[in-house]
């Protein structure tokens, strides 16, 4: 069977779950081979054998933290030279997009970015991505190359299937553009202790009638009861009510959770373009024509005020 490359996305050493996810959807192509990169790559070899990576091929020089994005593409350009996989799957991040964008320009390959599914097909791996703001589905395969693969976090459910995992030094030799742009300082961003938004299983958003940011605590405390993520409508970040990091929407993140809770937003398109794909969607909202109820899986017509209190005192009281 065929090696699929995978790029692991760690902190540390400690592997985040979209990689966890992206293996499961490589042994449905062909063998996992995980390329673990920067400090604590080796650490991360038990986890991912947990979850299927029959290979792990580490490299820990300290250009991977020092320079950005690049010394990563010469890495994984390594490994497609080394091992010939059928296909480079890579969390579709910020930064993880960048890096397959440069890695398909380098090998000669076509790229597929923000695929929810994929499976084995007669003349290579097919990707289903949701496009045109999510009015569409479409299927496709890259017909040039090795397909480099970018897969939305939550888009498949992590399964064990344990591996072999035998660890195995990566030699990489650094392009001259590696050192071209250097990391000058790092500043930690502030812990909520919530998950992180695009990674979650569940995210609360509060829209424009949320109505202030003092009441955005309405909200964290639904979402803290679910241990969930906290989202916002862009006519609530425009307003200075929520961070921009928590703009869910076309100009901010895409999330693909198994539950979306919309409180407050209308359901503008270009919401909707950021949430649609999640599995199950729920709106509280008191004007019973909002276009968001033309999307959900339920939803309740009500005074966000009055619905949103009483759903967090009824599940903390069944958690209780």
């Amino acid at each position: 069977m065929a090696e699929v490359l995978v790029y692991v996305d760690h902190v540390d050493g400690a592997v985040r779950k979209p990689t966890l996810e992206l293996l499961t959807l490589a042994r449905r192509v062909g063998e996992p081979v995980a390329v673990a990169l920067g400090n604590g790559a080796g650490d991360t070899a038990a986890a991912l054998a947990e979850h299927g990576a029959v290979k792990v091929l580490t490299s820990e020089a300290a250009e991977y933290a020092d320079y950005l994005v690049v010394p990563k593409v010469d890495a994984l350009q390594a490994a497609v030279e080394q091992v010939s996989p059928a296909a480079v799957l890579v969390p579709s991040s910020a930064e993880g997009k960048e890096i397959a964008a440069r890695l398909a320009l380098r090998i000669g390959s076509g790229i597929i970015t923000d695929a929810v599914d994929l499976e084995a097909g007669d003349e290579g791996p097919v990707a289903t991505q949701s496009v045109f703001a999510a009015a569409f589905t479409t299927r496709s395969r890259v017909s040039k190359g090795a397909p480099v693969i970018t897969v939305k976090p939550n888009s498949a459910a992590v399964e064990a299937a344990p591996a072999a995992g035998a660890v195995e030094e990566l030699s990489v030799s650094f392009s001259a553009a590696a050192t071209g742009t250097k990391v000058t300082a790092r500043t930690p961003r502030e812990s909520t202790g919530r998950p992180e938004l695009t990674e979650a299983a569940i995210v609360v958003s509060g829209g424009r009638g949320v109505n202030g940011a003092e009441n955005f605590g309405i909200i964290e405390a639904l979402a803290d009861s679910l241990g969930a993520a906290v989202g916002a409508s862009r006519a609530a970040v425009d307003a200075g009510w929520y961070p921009h990091t928590n703009q869910v929407g076309q100009t901010g993140k895409s999330v693909s959770p198994q539950l979306y809770i919309a409180s407050g937003i209308s359901g503008a398109i270009q919401h909707r373009a950021g949430m649609q794909t999640s599995k199950t969607i729920v709106a509280v909202n008191k004007d019973a024509e909002a276009p968001i109820f033309d999307l959900v899986d339920y939803g309740v017509v009500g005074d966000l005020f009055d619905v949103v209190p009483q759903l967090t005192e009824e599940i903390k009281a069944r958690k209780g």
